[in-house]
């Protein structure tokens, strides 16, 4: 994100230098029909759904014996979650740095080829590491006494029951190993339980599929918006062409759009390098994860990283926010005193409600759609297992292709949507918090 942030700025100077007034010009013209623009694309927010980010639990289920069946909602969650391999093509495992800490072993740091992945069965391993196992891309501890907890193991596979755990029924995850059933602990989730996950034994920091596809993805705009930037310096006075004619429409639309009318002329630009990473980063996770061979990345769609970028506007928005911004928070002038503490609570509340939404709404909306998308595929398998027949999963596949066209031609509209969204949502609360009090001027 630093780099990316960077590397707007670059392009930026740039590009100022190169289109001086013009930007003026075309500010007036974009103002009048930003409303009924942005009316559009905000109906996209009704759509969120939250998504589970441990996508093993639904895998569980089931053991490595039942792998010949066909599970709709395992497959799913399975392309859609994260990971700590790196899988192509189902065919192809990329090891990847394992960081684990535990109270009573302290930090452990290896690669995750020590699990032995078999990408065929959902990359299960198929050997534990220092009492570590990998089921369904997630790392698990054997946590039952008797396990060799020192060096490599083969393991037999992995099992699943139902089991009471704290008045709950709950799927519970064992490895099998020479004839016998051993407990696993997942790893201890962000949220210590707030949320409804849990502490367990150990805490996960390895870097894992969507940490890869962030890093690359910053990396190649980086790289383009330093191509683009130079190429002002290069091209100076003439027409731009190349990579400048694909950056700087979208770049003037960011400005146009969301920048110049939500914060105004005279400060969006020390807000303009932020808004524009915010907006090219979750553009290129989203049309990364379009590309169904590249491990089925959905980065936008966890919700711890939506979670941080959601942060990051938190604190950007109420660091930057002047004294008329807090007064309408905490002490809303011009009503009745039991009015005001009402009204400041609700405001209060509103601080912590606006960042959550803009997480849930981006993670949501991108995962429903590689849900809807994994889905349809699915519609192959399952005719062809209820037909018991190559007609049956001909019928599936004349359904379901014309389907998953449709949605993945969708998909790229919403990877934009989604983007602009959460800019012009961000646009507006740092306009908000940066206003000029107006109320003098308005009387007078």
């Amino acid at each position: 994100m630093l780099l990316l942030f960077w590397s707007t700025v670059a392009f930026m100077q740039q590009a100022d230098q190169h289109s001086g007034e013009n930007q003026a010009t075309t500010t007036e013209q974009s103002d009048e029909t930003h409303e009924a623009e942005s009316a559009v694309t905000t109906g996209h927010e009704e759509g969120a759904t939250q998504t589970d980010a441990k996508h093993g639990d639904a895998h569980g289920a089931a053991s490595h014996e039942e792998h010949g069946e066909f599970d709709p909602a395992a497959t799913a969650t399975h392309h859609i979650g994260d990971a700590n391999v790196y899988t192509i093509l189902e065919a192809i495992s990329i090891p990847l740095p394992t960081i684990l800490y535990s109270k009573d072993a302290g930090l452990e740091m290896f690669m995750s080829s020590k699990f032995h992945v078999d990408p065929h069965h959902h990359e299960d391993g198929k050997t534990a590491y220092q009492g570590y196992v990998m089921q369904t891309g997630n790392v698990k501890r054997v946590v039952d006494p008797g396990f060799p907890m020192e060096g490599e193991v083969s393991i037999a596979g992995f099992s699943s029951k139902k089991e009471m755990v704290d008045s709950k029924e709950k799927i519970v995850d064992y490895v099998l190993y020479e004839g016998k059933e051993y407990k696993l602990d997942s790893r201890t989730t962000w949220d210590g339980g707030a949320l409804g996950g849990g502490v367990t034994s150990f805490y996960d920091l390895s870097m894992t599929k969507n940490v890869v596809a962030m890093i690359f993805v910053c990396i190649l705009l980086f790289i383009l918006f330093r191509k683009a930037a130079n190429a002002y310096v290069t091209n100076a006075g003439k027409a731009p062409s190349g990579i400048q004619n694909f950056f700087e429409p979208l770049v003037e639309f960011i400005r146009d759009e969301a920048a110049i009318p939500f914060i105004g002329k005279e400060k969006y630009k020390k807000y303009f390098p932020f808004l524009l990473s915010v907006f090219f980063f979750i553009l290129g996770l989203n049309l990364f994860g379009q590309i169904p061979f590249f491990g089925g990345v959905n980065a936008t769609g966890n919700l711890s990283v939506t979670l941080v970028l959601a942060l990051l506007v938190f604190v950007l928005v109420n660091i930057n926010g002047n004294k008329h911004y807090w007064q309408h928070i905490f002490w809303m002038p011009g009503v009745p005193i039991p009015v005001r503490i009402l009204l400041a609570m609700i405001e209060i509340m509103s601080l912590f409600i606006k960042p959550l939404t803009l997480m849930l709404r981006l993670a949501g909306n991108i995962s429903a759609g590689h849900i809807a998308i994994v889905s349809f595929i699915g519609l192959i398998f399952i005719f062809g297992q209820s037909g018991k027949s190559l007609l049956g999963s001909g019928v599936g596949t004349l359904i379901s292709v014309p389907l998953t066209m449709f949605m993945m031609s969708l998909e790229l509209i919403v990877a934009f949507i989604q983007a602009f969204v959460f800019t012009i949502l961000t646009a507006s609360y740092i306009g908000a918090a940066t206003e000029e009090h107006h109320h003098e001027e308005a009387h007078h």
